[in-house]
């Protein structure tokens, strides 16, 4: 089934491409490679400012590491994000597709605008998964890294389906053990674009002029950057066609639909043989 879903961030490409295009950032940062989907395009950009790329997951596919192991100009660095993020220097964007929950992308965008902050640099953040499943409900790779005051009650085993703020018991979009999803959709301190969105009012209201794009499609990308920087202008005149753009909204909506439409099939011929076989 993992075929039949488009998911990666790579998908944006000739989004991100363009937004890169326009800073022209140098030196960029990756967070969360899984397969490294998207990590050769990010190298390629980078290279081609005459900069690097430094790539962070603490467990990234096979596929990664030996992709990484012919192309040592990109640096890997295998640790959790928030253990590291405050030893980067000088970095001119950020990648956010790591995991997909309030508390490590929130605290990931503190870091960053602090050191945006320290090294005089204006804020550019790329964003995966703003959008539905996780942009209002959290989900887990590794829940005990997560406070316990943060963290949302979770399930292995539910899966979920727009619309339904409950998980469905062996059914819906779900992790297969691979990851958590919290036991509700909504509220505070719970899913991705609520931590962009909590991040952007507290940044808001200490004089930051912040801008915000969101291209609802594949999950969702937001871009996150500094109005006021000397490229901000030209950044929201570029992003500005994409976003909230209703076709892609309605094209993502079908495109689930089908997707957990096909679950569905899939779940039932699993019943059907498991009743069989009993």
């Amino acid at each position: 089934m993992a075929d039949l879903l488009i998911h990666s961030m790579n998908e944006f490409s000739e989004i991100i491409g363009a937004a890169i295009d326009v800073a022209a950032p140098r030196r960029i940062v990756e967070i969360g490679a899984e397969f490294g989907g998207t990590t050769p395009f990010l190298a390629r950009k980078a290279e081609s400012a005459g900069g690097e790329l430094v790539s962070i997951d603490p467990a990234p596919k096979q596929a990664f590491l030996d992709w990484c192991a012919e192309h040592p100009e990109v640096r890997h660095i295998a640790q959790p994000s928030l253990a590291v993020i405050d030893q980067m220097a000088d970095v001119d964007a950020w990648v956010i597709d790591g995991d997909h929950n309030w508390f490590t992308v929130y605290h990931e965008l503190k870091a960053i605008e602090a050191l945006c902050h320290r090294d005089a640099k204006p804020l550019l953040v790329f964003l995966h998964d703003v959008c539905w499943p996780c942009g209002r409900r959290d989900s887990y790779y590794a829940p005990a890294q997560i406070p316990t005051e943060h963290r949302q009650p979770y399930d292995y085993d539910g899966g979920v389906k727009p619309g339904n703020p409950y998980l469905i018991p062996h059914r819906g979009f779900r992790g297969m053990g691979q990851f958590a999803w919290a036991a509700f959709e909504g509220g505070e301190k719970n899913g991705v674009k609520t931590a962009v969105e909590d991040f952007a009012a507290e940044a808001t209201e200490a004089g930051r002029m912040l801008a915000y794009a969101e291209v609802p499609a594949v999950f969702g990308l937001g871009v996150l950057f500094d109005l006021d920087a000397p490229w901000g202008p030209e950044m929201a005149s570029t992003l500005a066609p994409w976003h909230e753009n209703k076709l892609l909204a309605t094209l993502e909506r079908n495109r689930l639909d089908n997707y957990l439409t096909v679950l569905d099939w899939q779940d039932n011929a699993a019943g059907a043989a498991a009743t069989r076989a009993a």
